[in-house]
Parts: C-alpha cells; structure tokens; sequence
C-alpha cells in the first residue's frame, strides 16, 4: 500500500523528542511546557463532585452555558469586551484544537496566513492541511518585536489571516498598543482575520498587564481569540480552553467544531465554571510565576549564559554562545546526554532559522527542581 502524507515534513516533535532523551538520560526536564506540581486540591474536589453527581454525558456542543457565562463576565470585567453567551463562545478541547478549527474554519486552498516566528509549532501544519500558505515574518531581535513595515510589505490581495501570540511561545516576548494600533491601521478596510493565541494571558510579569486583542473594538470584530484553562489551573492534561468571536465567525467555527469533538468534557467544564469565582485563583498567577522565573535567573546569574528576563509565559530564554557555537538542536541533545538537563532548541520553532544560541528552558517547576537545574547550568 503507498500512503501519501500530508505533512510530509513533519516528524515526531521536538516535545517528544527532548523528553524522551530526557527519561533515557535521568536528566531534569524543563523541556516540554507542563507544570512538576498538582493542581488545587478543591479543584480536583469539584471535579469528582460533579463526576459522583452524574455529570458524565455529552455537554452541549458549544460548551456548558454556566461556564461560557462565567467566561464572558470574566473578559467584560478584564477588557472591557461584551460576547454573547449563546453566539459568540464555545469552549474546545483546550487551545491548540480551538487555533485548529479556527484556521480550517476560515482558511481556504491558496489563501496566505502571516505567521511570527520563532511560532507555536501547531500554527503551520493547520494552515499547510487546509491548504494554506503561511507567509514567515521573523521577529526582531534581541527583543522579538514585530517590525510593522515587513508586515505591510508582506499583506497581499491573498492574505487571509494573521496570528498572533502574546505572551509569546517561546520568547517570553508580549505585544503592546502599539503593536495593536499598528496591526488595526493595515488590517482597517480589508478581509483580514486575527487569530490570537492569548493562552497565557495571567501570566505576565514585573507590572505589566496583558493586553487582549477584545480590547480594541476594531480588531474585535475580526478577531478570533483563544484562551486555556490548562495553563491558568495547571491542568495542561485536562485539555479545556475556549474560543470567543463575533457571531458571524463563531458560526463557521462551530460547523468545525462539531466535527472535530463535538463537546468537551462535562465534569471538568461544570468544576472550572465553579472555579472561576475564585478569582484570586488566577489573578496571583503573575506573582506566583515571577517568583519562580526569578528564582530561577538569580540562581544562574553567575553562569556563562546571557539573557533577558521573560516578560510573560512561564518559558525563559537562554543564549549559550559564551558557551559554544554548535547548532541549537546539537547543543540541545548534547545537554541532556552529557549534563542531564533538557530544554528546547529555538530553531524548530521556525521555517528558516537564523543564526542564533537560544534554548528555551520551562520554569513551571518546583523550586527543588529549578535549583538543581541552576546547579547543572552554572558548571557549564
């Protein structure tokens, strides 16, 4: 039998990879994006609440409507946005399916998506599978900013949609309004859709404040934004996010949805929908995090590595040029297998990489773990 593929140039992915050299080598992982520690035990609590109570069937296709009720609230009151909780929500099988059905919904044979890189690695093979063509534009370094101009010359009769990310996987990096009033002047009169990846959207640092995309009335109503709950309740295996358009997109995107999952799971989104009453749950998240991603730099400040502070994710850059001058994905595996510590090389998180000595280290860990890693890193 021949099988043609559809991916043809994707293998098994670098997550994948650096975690399993990771178990093979017992070295300490702050490769893949997950939390070493559990979430709320009266979270857990409410899940097994509503499982024993019988709420153990098929939730309504677009989400249960106490949780997508909460979660309108909860934009009004942080962005100042209004959805409709009938039309204009539907909550998915956490982020990386919401930004799926968002581009097979919207992206058709020949239309151009303009993707930043260094990108979340799910964007390009949704958009390769409808497809689509993406159109690379690499953020500015050292601060992985979005050089407008190149966007301008890059947006054709063709372009369909644009995404964004911010705080932004892998960089750390977070867009301001600036940014946003740059991205509604050259999308104002066109077809141009936002898709915007704000999964870490609680955890931003040393007095910032993220900035939604719902925020800006313009950019709103042709903006599709996608938000989860793994990141903010430290349950990235529970798979709960959401998506919140203008009805007139979120049709589209539900005639997706349907056909994808089609509901999500029920105990889950009715403890979540209790949860969110708890707001402090996820307002301390900035602090809780700074307190890690600081723990972490100062107890490698003294090492060979550079770097700038993340100002959001919990995800930290490190350059090891003072180091060595080898391929990021060499060093990468060298790491592991020689000093017991695996990260992520930058390099697959582009097209075309440019030259450059960046891995991408998880801080979403226990102070133990953190430290042990610093010591490991400190000897390099």
């Amino acid at each position: 039998m021949t099988v043609k593929s559809k991916l043809s140039d994707v293998g098994t992915s670098i997550f994948a990879v650096m975690s399993k050299l990771a178990n093979d080598n017992d070295a300490i992982n702050l490769s893949q994006g997950f939390p070493d520690f559990n979430t709320y035990d009266d979270l857990i609590d409410l899940v097994h609440y509503y499982m024993k109570r019988g709420d153990n069937q098929y939730a309504p296709m677009p989400g249960v409507f106490r949780l997508r009720e909460k979660i309108i609230k909860k934009i009004e009151r942080q962005y100042n946005a209004r959805y409709d909780v009938d039309n204009e929500i539907t909550v998915t099988a956490g982020a990386t399916q919401a930004l799926f059905t968002a581009i097979t919904a919207f992206v058709n044979e020949g239309d151009e998506v303009i993707v930043f890189e260094p990108a979340y690695d799910s964007y390009v093979p949704a958009i390769t599978l409808n497809g689509g063509k993406p159109c690379f534009i690499p953020l500015k370094t050292p601060d992985f900013t979005i050089d407008w101009d190149e966007v301008e010359k890059n947006i054709t009769p063709r372009t369909r949609m644009i995404i964004i990310n911010s705080p932004h996987n892998p960089t750390g990096s977070m867009l301001s309004k600036e940014d946003f009033k740059e991205l509604e002047r050259l999308t104002r009169g066109t077809n141009i859709l936002i898709l915007s990846d704000e999964v870490y959207e609680y955890i931003v640092f040393d007095g910032n404040k993220h900035t939604s995309i719902s925020f800006f009335p313009k950019l709103k109503e042709r903006s599709l934004v996608v938000s989860s709950f793994g990141k903010t309740y430290h349950t990235t295996g529970w798979k709960l996010g959401y998506c919140v358009a203008p009805k007139k997109l979120m049709q589209e995107f539900r005639k997706i949805h349907q056909f994808i999952v089609f509901a999500v799971n029920t105990p889950v989104q009715m403890a979540v929908a209790d949860y969110l009453d708890k707001e402090e749950k996820y307002l301390e998240l900035s602090g809780f995090y700074q307190a890690k991603r600081d723990y972490f730099l100062n107890h490698i400040k003294n090492s060979r590595f550079k770097y700038v502070p993340a100002k959001g994710t919990y995800f930290q850059l490190l350059d090891y040029s003072a180091i060595a001058k080898e391929k990021d994905v060499l060093f990468a595996e060298r790491m592991v297998k020689e000093f017991h510590l695996a990260s992520i090389p930058i390099s697959v998180f582009y097209n075309n990489a440019p030259k450059q000595y960046f891995l991408r280290f998880c801080f979403a860990k226990s102070e133990e773990t953190l430290h042990a890693a610093a010591e490991i890193l400190n000897k390099m």
